[in-house]
């Protein structure tokens, strides 16, 4: 994730210690007894990346538990964001004076099930994705760019996203992407200043599609 994001953004990857690291008695308490065991794997090393990107911004170790909707919640004054997905797993955070909301996702490359991509894509991103160039599996890159986008709402209007409320457009030369957000769902936003327009990078690269975006202040 780190040749997606600004240097302002503190990046942690986990490595193959980090899936059976320790977590602290506040993460133990969102992960829950009954969690199974790719479950506890995956929440194991988000947190220890977490906390070593906490780490890289010089900031003292702090437990990252899981929300009521079981998002990260972060040290006051941090913003963040983890993603995991089969044998990979990062997370990133920055100060909030310096960056308003992150996201990032990291998903498998390889195509959408024909059910799940009439969820995901709107009938003009498909148009859009049949013109782009052969080899990628462009549907997973809007998935994860959808996402990465509700990562960064959310934590700032505190409302949900469904696929259909963001329409991404690809640049598939310079890696880049932007999300519009629907007009309804900014009207229906309670806060007044809903991001309106959410842009970031993306990559595919052994086997694996990367998505981040930033917001900055002003």
């Amino acid at each position: 994730m780190r040749d997606l994001l600004p240097p302002e953004v503190a990046v942690a990857v986990a490595g193959a210690a980090d899936w059976t690291g320790a977590l602290l008695p506040a993460e133990r308490a969102g992960l829950g007894e009954r969690a199974v065991a790719s479950r506890r794997r995956d929440f194991t090393a988000g947190r220890v990346c977490a906390r070593r990107a906490l780490a890289g911004l010089g900031l003292p170790a702090a437990p990252v538990p899981a929300g009521i909707d079981r998002a990260p919640v972060w040290p006051a004054g941090v913003v963040g964001a983890i993603t995991h997905t089969r044998d990979y797993c990062a997370a990133a955070a920055a100060r909030a004076a310096e960056i308003r909301a992150v996201g990032i996702d990291a998903e498998r490359h390889r195509e959408l099930p024909t059910g799940v991509r009439r969820k995901v894509c709107l009938p003009e991103e498909e148009t859009e994705l049949a013109r782009l160039p052969r080899g990628v599996a462009w549907s997973v890159v809007l998935f994860s760019v959808k996402e990465t986008v509700y990562k960064v709402w959310h934590p700032l209007v505190g409302t949900w996203l469904d696929f259909p409320d963001a329409r991404v457009t690809l640049d598939p030369a310079a890696g880049t992407f932007t999300a519009r957000i629907a007009p309804a769902r900014l009207a229906a936003a309670p806060v007044t200043d809903p991001p309106s327009s959410i842009a970031g990078r993306f990559a595919v690269d052994a086997g694996l599609v990367r998505t981040a975006a930033v917001l900055v202040p002003g």
